[in-house]
């Protein structure tokens, strides 16, 4: 497993498995704390784990917390996502950089998210199988979100969006999230 920076995102690694294949299919390892461990995280932060299953169109997101924030690892174990992470910790020497990346089940990519960043995906296959690690317990009071379709992101989803939650539905605009942070 080799782990690589994001540059457009300070802090956050690409973990790239190295799957041994065969006539059965393949096996790889999909988290390892050593590999974790050498790019300075603390592979024992993590608490929960979830999983969501989307079909192809299916966004979620741009979703953060408030207060500490939000660590997580996202792996598509199945299928295939287009996944985006933009960075709105105003300290950071990426504010508001955006990143995109294709994770699959075929490469069992896992992407660290550090706390502060904003993140979504499109499912782009029929199903669409998306774990996560994170690094505290979810408390729904402190759920933010982003509008998917702020202009002053400019996200490019590559699909019609097939569905969404009405949370997501209503989020307001990022400069509406940054103005109530700053109250």
């Amino acid at each position: 497993m080799k782990a690589t920076e994001v540059p457009a995102i300070a802090g956050a690694y690409l973990f790239e498995p190295t799957p041994y294949a065969d006539e059965r299919g393949f096996f790889c390892r999909t988290f390892d704390a050593d590999v974790v461990r050498s790019v300075g995280l603390d592979p024992d932060a993590f608490v929960q784990d979830s999983l969501s299953r989307s079909v192809r169109g299916v966004l979620r997101g741009l979703h953060l917390r408030s207060g500490a924030g939000e660590a997580k690892l996202v792996r598509c174990s199945y299928g295939r996502i287009f996944d985006v992470v933009v960075d709105l910790r105003p300290d950071s020497p990426t504010y508001r950089g955006r990143a995109f990346f294709e994770l699959s089940g075929e490469t069992q990519a896992t992407l660290y998210i550090p706390a502060g960043c904003a993140h979504g995906f499109q499912a782009l296959t029929g199903t669409a199988d998306t774990s996560y690690r994170i690094d505290r317990p979810h408390d729904p009071a402190e759920d933010v979100t982003i509008a998917f379709d702020d202009p002053e992101l400019a996200i490019p989803w590559p699909l019609p969006v097939a569905s969404m939650s009405q949370r997501d539905r209503e989020a307001p605009s990022l400069a509406e999230v940054l103005k109530s942070k700053e109250s």
